[in-house]
């Protein structure tokens, strides 16, 4: 009985570890939560959020993003100016200042997937891959969330 109680509690560790790992690193780059909401059947486009620190010393730049789920991705910002709001993908992507943390999400900075082959479905991960202009390239998972998902601080604590 004892060794049934030791090996749940070794197991319910080990997840509880998986569980809260849904982060991945290049150098000093720490990439958070990578995630997107489901989208309707039909629908050709998504959006995808997560966050970048830099530990490290000197900045780097998020140059571009590729998804084998899609046709191309682009980083785009949203922004509301007098009363109006705009969205515009950043050729030059976005730069994070060493020592900083950017959040990629809904109401800013955000990446588009651009000609879904398919519905991203909840309770899915999907493949990415970012490409920083200093650190090189990362492969991370994309949690698909449900369509009214949110996101923000303790959302995705669960994965």
């Amino acid at each position: 009985m004892k060794l049934s109680y030791s090996l749940a509690a070794v197991v319910l560790a080990l997840s509880a570890t998986v569980a809260a790992a849904h982060g991945f690193q290049i150098g000093p780059l720490k990439i958070g939560h990578p995630w997107s909401r489901a989208t309707p059947a039909g629908a050709k486009v998504g959006g995808g959020y997560l966050s970048i620190e830099n530990t490290g010393t000197t900045p780097d730049r998020l140059v571009s993003i590729s998804v084998p789920f899609a046709a191309r991705a682009e980083i785009h910002e949203m922004v509301v100016k007098d009363g109006v709001m705009t969205m515009r993908p950043l050729e030059q992507g976005v730069e994070v200042p060493a020592g900083a943390k950017v959040e990629f999400k809904p109401g800013g900075y955000h990446i588009m997937f651009m000609g879904l082959k398919e519905p991203l479905k909840q309770g899915e991960m999907v493949k990415g891959t970012l490409t920083f202009e200093k650190a090189g390239s990362v492969d991370v998972e994309f949690k698909v969330d449900s369509i009214a998902a949110k996101g923000g601080e303790g959302a995705h604590q669960s994965h």
